[in-house]
């Protein structure tokens, strides 16, 4: 679906954005584990967050939907059943990354997929840790979906993750709920901690300490009545926006503030950018509060060491404000976007230079020039979303700056993660 994007004058008003996507996989994963029903608020609307609950129910977990709520009767650790198919993860690498954590302590064997974009996408190192627990897996050269998993008693493991990744962090600790001894994981970066906040939630004895989680197995977990924050990392599209349009002025309200993704608004106010946070408080171990934005004149900055990780989904439309910076933008150590849903460098680098800014492409990041003091408009294009959810909304926040009307190719593909999005950014036009 094409989609047409004209300029905008000035945004205003109080958004109000989708569940967050991390947070709602894993609780719809630990309530389908735990014993009794459980009940989710605010759950993420994205297509990706829908394609857990749907490989939920096909391993027997009744799951009832009510708009914006989830409504989840857990089986308890034993209680999932053999799929009478093969699981379809969609365009999810959370679900399958996650997913396959679970299933490789099943009694029974089971098979996981995706779309033509997941099933380019490597899973080796989910699959390396979840063998040393006892699992085979196999996949298409080893590395690809779908995956085919014949599961089985467990051994706890203490596995170092060679890089930052929360997705592969959680797949070993949802294996280990069910194995033999102790699981412990060492990071070499702190990832988000969702799932640690969440297993804690559900009833299970976890331990943080110095980059190591550690999970006793075989907890009792019980449903629970949750509610999820809004999700930080669509707020980042409505940030950019209101800080890159002059005259804007937007309220986030209820956006997760989890100190582990929170760099985000630490980067932007390093950048310069005009950002307030306000009614902070903590719900189920996770902080929230409202963000309020207004447009700023951005000096630009550099992303990189650990900062490229905590950032690295928000990188896309981060290069956007860059470009719209006075100094621009440099990216590095964020070689993981190259395996995203699109080559992140590469899509980014694309579209910015339809627009007329000439980014440089380096082996793991980007140099992006800035506007200099003026930090005038881009220019109006064909943009494409390359399949990709986060290039489709970033560069539909560029193109509320070009100087005309811009048609961005492949639209839809937001949905994904935000069904909402240019509906909620049409509404805030003032």
């Amino acid at each position: 679906m094409d989609r047409v994007i004209a300029p905008a004058e000035r945004l205003a008003g109080v958004v109000r954005l989708p569940g967050d996507k991390s947070i709602s996989h894993r609780y719809a994963l630990l309530a389908s584990l735990a014993e009794g029903p459980s009940r989710i608020a605010n759950f993420a609307s994205g297509a990706d967050c829908g394609s857990t609950l749907d490989c939920l129910e096909a391993l027997g977990v009744a799951i009832r939907r009510e708009n914006s709520q989830v409504l989840v009767e857990g089986v308890g650790l034993d209680g999932l059943r053999r799929p009478g198919r093969a699981l379809d993860a969609g365009n999810s690498g959370s679900t399958i990354r996650m997913l396959a954590g679970i299933l490789a302590a099943q009694s029974f064997a089971s098979e996981i997929g995706g779309d033509a974009s997941l099933e380019r996408r490597p899973m080796r190192r989910v699959i390396e840790p979840l063998a040393a627990m006892g699992a085979r897996l196999e996949a298409r050269q080893g590395s690809f979906p779908p995956l085919r998993i014949r599961g089985g008693p467990l051994r706890g493991i203490d596995y170092q993750l060679p890089v930052p990744s929360a997705q592969v962090k959680t797949a070993v600790l949802l294996a280990g709920l069910w194995a033999g001894g102790e699981t412990a994981v060492r990071e070499p970066v702190r990832t988000r901690d969702h799932t640690e906040i969440a297993l804690r939630e559900f009833g299970a004895a976890v331990s943080v300490g110095q980059r190591v989680i550690r999970l006793a197995p075989r907890p009792a977990l019980r449903g629970r009545e949750l509610s999820v924050p809004c999700d930080l990392s669509s707020a980042a599209f409505f940030l950019v926006a209101g800080l890159i349009v002059p005259g804007s002025e937007l309220i986030l309200q209820d956006v997760g503030l989890n100190p582990t993704r929170s760099a985000l608004l630490d980067l932007l106010a390093s950048m310069g950018a005009e950002l307030k946070i306000v009614n902070i408080r903590e719900e189920a171990g996770e902080l929230r509060g409202d963000l309020l934005v207004r447009h700023s004149a951005v000096r630009g900055g550099v992303i990189e060491g650990p900062m490229a990780t905590a950032v690295i989904d928000e990188i896309p439309v981060l290069a956007v404000l860059g470009a719209a910076s006075e100094k621009g933008l440099v990216v590095r150590d964020a070689s993981e976007l190259r395996v995203k849903e699109s080559d992140r460098v590469a899509t980014v680098a694309e579209n910015l230079r339809r627009m007329g800014v000439e980014a440089r492409v380096l082996e793991d990041g980007l140099e992006i020039p800035g506007r200099g003091k003026s930090a005038g408009r881009f220019r109006a294009a064909e943009l494409d979303s390359f399949g990709d959810h986060r290039i489709a909304m970033a560069f539909a926040v560029a193109a509320l700056r070009a100087d005309g009307p811009s048609t961005l190719r492949g639209a839809e593909t937001a949905g994904v993660s935000f069904p909402e999005f240019y509906d909620t950014l049409e509404r805030l036009r003032a």
